[in-house]
């Protein structure tokens, strides 16, 4: 994408990856080795790899292990389905709800990734959606919107849904970051639209990824940036209301 926020990892050599230097049998035995009970598939969309990342998770799920994919989720329904059969949880960008948007950006299209959320959610794969707001090319009301809408009638209200601030990289250096505004606008709006988890990402604003009960309003989990400061679940669920949170909790 021209928008592309790790350019430096997604323009590398492929020689240089770590797909090169480590067989996907290796990937679960390391995990072990540092105590993780899951693998994150991401920042290298694992789909750009996909034999790689089908055996690799493959053997993470053997190994008794979970698989996180995180990807824009431009896939054919054959190759989708396959691959989601092997992961437990995904966070799949849906950079616009714009085919022009896909075409002249990403020089992709719109409908195989609409696809792609359906599938994982429909297969039981814990599914969270990333929306990157660019200044004057995806941020309108009306944008934020028909995005927030479709997501809450194809995939569900429970589905989290984050908004992330753009930063100028790659061919796109001449537009200005997201201001912050327009962020807690977009949650705003999604939420008016009846989404139950929305967050904002790359900035540090109020409540940015803090976790609320949507039964009765309680706070389940209090986040800054990357720290879990609190989580007042129990068993996944509310300890007030007993209303259960959507996720894998553990």
């Amino acid at each position: 994408c021209k928008n592309c926020q790790n350019w430096e990892i997604s323009q590398a050599n492929p020689e240089d990856s770590v797909a090169a230097k480590m067989p996907p049998d290796r990937i679960p035995a390391l995990a072990k080795e540092y105590d993780c009970l899951s693998v994150a598939y991401t920042y290298t969309d694992p789909v750009a790899y996909y034999e790689y990342t089908l055996d690799a998770c493959a053997k993470t799920r053997e190994a008794g292990l979970r698989n996180i994919l995180v990807t824009a989720g431009y896939m054919n329904d054959p190759t989708a389905r396959e691959l989601y059969k092997l992961a437990d949880a995904a966070n799949i960008d849906l950079k616009a709800f714009s085919d022009r948007f896909y075409r002249e950006v990403c020089d992709a299209t719109l409908a195989p990734v609409l696809n792609t959320l359906v599938v994982a959610k429909s297969m039981g794969v814990e599914v969270e959606v990333t929306n990157l707001l660019i200044p004057t090319l995806n941020d309108s009301d009306a944008d934020i919107k028909a995005l927030s809408r479709w997501v809450k009638e194809n995939m569900g209200r429970e589905t989290p849904l984050h908004f992330s601030r753009f930063s100028p990289r790659y061919r796109m250096k001449h537009i200005p970051p997201t201001p912050p505004e327009t962020l807690i606008r977009a949650r705003g709006i999604a939420r008016a639209e009846g989404m139950y988890h929305v967050y904002i990402g790359n900035v540090l604003v109020p409540d940015a990824g803090k976790t609320f009960c949507h039964g009765c309003g309680a706070l389940l989990v209090e986040r800054v940036g990357y720290r879990i400061l609190q989580n007042r679940l129990s068993n996944g669920a509310c300890p007030d209301c007993r209303t259960k949170a959507y996720g894998v909790w553990k």
